[in-house]
């Protein structure tokens, strides 16, 4: 089974084919998203690379483009001071499912 590391969002993913993952929010509006891998791992050999492997591509499917996760909440609170405050985030991501990983 191969395996590769991509790099998205600034953040590093170990995907297999037929792999679903979400990554942080990609700008482009494509059905597709394509990436060069870090490192493959294909049965007994490993390629490393410098910093990416050369010839190799991980293709993937967008299946959803924008979705929110579930919100975050910070408190910052005083005690004795009567200073409160209350914010929340939620985080923008798109979902892939892995295709393909080809080397060359």
């Amino acid at each position: 089974m191969k395996k590769a590391v991509i790099k998205s969002g600034g953040k590093q993913y170990v995907v297999a084919e037929g792999d679903t993952l979400e990554v942080e929010l990609l700008n482009d509006e494509k059905k597709t998203a394509s990436f060069t891998p870090l490192m493959v791992i294909d049965g007994n050999t490993t390629s490393v690379g410098t910093p990416e492997v050369a010839g190799a591509t991980v293709t993937a499917d967008v299946t959803e483009a924008d979705i929110q996760k579930e919100k975050v909440t910070s408190i910052r609170f005083k005690a004795k001071k009567r200073v409160n405050k209350k914010r929340g985030h939620r985080q923008h991501k798109s979902v892939l499912k892995i295709k393909k990983i080809s080397t060359n």
